[in-house]
């Protein structure tokens, strides 16, 4: 294993896992609203999800979107029209008290699916694979990405909800969280934006 190279990909990664994006504004918005024990199954969809996706892509589904860059194209789009919606659930959901929200937050299965369509996470996880892929002969590369995205994104995952559950102490009026809701909303829009200008 090239050490540098590997430690050229850990800070990748960490600075992709722990900095605002669709994940992790999600993540927040439902610990927020939901608490953490509610939003559990989004944490481990969110970094079980993405660790599988980062799998898949390294075992053969870079080169098939490399071949065919129309369907990249297709997924990209369609995925952050679907973000854009979701940024506009969070959005006008700040009719509620924070915490008793009667909705429900995103699934197990929902949060896995998400990794599919964010961009950032097709940004970080494609760029991952081709860019450090000399880390180590393959399969070990890929398993070494993967365990790592995981392991740390467990770690992201849990630090942005309890950033948004810590919030629920200061956050409590409806106006607040109104607020509060409308804020992420943007955020979760300016990343999907960002995020295709990357790409």
């Amino acid at each position: 294993m090239s050490y540098g190279l590997a430690g050229a990909f850990a800070l990748f990664a960490l600075v992709a896992l722990f900095t605002p994006g669709p994940n992790n504004i999600m993540l927040m918005t439902s610990g927020l609203n939901f608490g953490v024990n509610r939003t559990m199954p989004v944490m481990f969809g969110v970094a079980l999800g993405f660790g599988a996706m980062v799998g898949i892509l390294g075992l053969g589904l870079g080169a098939v979107l490399q071949s065919y860059p129309i369907i990249f194209m297709i997924v990209k789009y369609a995925g952050s029209a679907y973000l854009l919606y979701l940024a506009w659930l969070v959005g006008t959901s700040g009719e509620v008290k924070a915490g008793r929200s009667k909705g429900r937050p995103i699934s197990f299965l929902e949060a896995v699916a998400l990794q599919w369509i964010n961009p950032k996470g097709w940004v970080m996880a494609v760029g991952a694979v081709t860019t450090y892929a000399a880390l180590a002969p393959f399969p070990v590369n890929i398993l070494f990405m993967v365990g790592f995205f995981t392991l740390f994104g467990m770690a992201s995952s849990w630090t942005w909800v309890m950033f948004g559950t810590g919030l629920r102490h200061i956050v409590t009026e409806k106006h607040s969280v109104r607020i509060f809701n409308l804020s992420m909303a943007f955020l979760l829009v300016f990343s999907v934006v960002w995020a295709l200008v990357e790409s």
